[in-house]
């Protein structure tokens, strides 16, 4: 019995750090720490998971003295909660297409402002944002079964060859067919970082860093990397990593930009413009995705420089959390809205912060007085 209790808790686990939309109605997750219960797709950041325990009804979580969250209101809004399920089973079920947001609202008999919205809030993503996961998911289980790259392209409901590249290459962190290799004959060093903003996995290959991602757990983080690695020789290396753990430890406390850091990263030659230009933009400052697009040539490829950004490797080092909106409001962050509205305030304060020491520091010469 004990057994198939551990085995349920795993799977609703699983379906919290995914924010699986099918979770919601089955349980709520309740967090020791703050004392609050929310559903499997609250968009807010992730708890460690000893701080967490599940209830089947919202009663049951308030009989335990936890109250309901205000951001996903875990009691309330069941008929919303359905039509947004059932817009994703409709995402599932048709990746081969390109679904327009005025589709989509159609479907949940909503305005696109109004279902995109209600979308955002609910999964913490766009409609766009969800398809590209889902069908970079499917592309990823493709490889792992299919006969050839071709094959899982297509499978994975790409229209072409050149669109999978584009928008998986860089979430595979390496090109499709070495992916489904499993990374056979790589050697892949990592180790996991304990930082204010959850756990941070580093990953480096003999030609530089590939891979930089936040996570809840170092358990899950290393097990991501098996998965997605599964025939490369992964060693755990926390002392011979500890250089580029420091450096990039500062950058989470707002130093200086450390331009030495090597970097492996895999992907189409547009990606690759677009996280170079990133790497140019000041620490303290912001861009928006129509200022990246201008910056490399390419000031028609708004949505493309912000899919890029989305498929970006390396977190941090290739600072795509400094892209915002034209309005500037954030945007999408790939870990998390919350931690890019950390880091940008860390990296504002650090400017801050040395701009008025310099000006202190400054002092007028007597000589040049009048």
């Amino acid at each position: 019995m004990m057994e198939l209790v551990s085995s349920s808790q795993n799977q609703k686990w699983s379906m919290v750090l995914g924010r699986d939309m099918a979770g919601d109605g089955e349980f709520v997750y309740a967090v020791k720490s703050t004392g609050i219960f929310c559903r499997p797709t609250c968009p807010s950041r992730r708890p460690r998971r000893e701080q967490v325990e599940f209830f089947n009804t919202p009663a049951e979580a308030q009989q335990a003295g936890y109250r309901p969250c205000r951001r996903c209101t875990p009691q309330q809004n069941s008929a919303q909660t359905e039509t947004i399920k059932a817009v994703c089973r409709y995402i599932e079920n048709n990746l081969e297409s390109t679904l327009s947001l005025a589709e989509l609202a159609q479907r949940a008999t909503l305005s696109p402002f109004h279902f995109q919205r209600l979308f955002k809030r609910t999964l913490g993503i766009t409609p766009r944002q969800y398809q590209q996961a889902r069908r970079t998911e499917k592309f990823k289980q493709s490889l792992h079964a299919a006969a050839s790259v071709t094959e899982a392209i297509y499978e994975a409901g790409y229209s072409s060859s050149s669109r999978a590249y584009e928008s998986s290459a860089a979430h595979l962190g390496m090109t499709p067919a070495e992916f489904q290799r499993g990374g056979k004959g790589a050697t892949i060093n990592f180790t996991v970082l304990s930082t204010k903003l959850g756990k941070l996995l580093v990953a480096v290959t003999s030609r530089g860093v590939c891979c930089i991602r936040f996570g809840e757990s170092e358990q899950d983080l290393a097990k991501e990397l098996q998965q997605e690695f599964s025939a490369a020789t992964l060693e755990r290396s926390d002392a011979t990593m500890q250089t580029i753990a420091a450096d990039i430890l500062g950058l989470l406390e707002g130093s200086s930009f450390p331009r030495e850091i090597p970097l492996d990263i895999r992907g189409t030659v547009f990606q690759q413009k677009v996280w170079n230009a990133l790497r140019q933009i000041p620490q303290g400052e912001t861009r928006s995705y129509a200022a990246v697009a201008h910056s490399i040539g390419k000031p028609k490829a708004v949505r493309a420089v912000a899919n890029a950004c989305a498929a970006n490797p390396v977190a941090v080092v290739v600072p795509c959390h400094r892209v915002v909106q034209k309005n500037g409001s954030l945007g999408g962050y790939r870990w998390g809205v919350e931690r890019k509205t950390a880091l940008l305030a860390k990296e504002l304060q650090q400017r801050t912060g040395s701009a008025s020491k310099k000006s202190r520091n400054a002092t007028v010469s007597p000589s040049s007085v009048g």
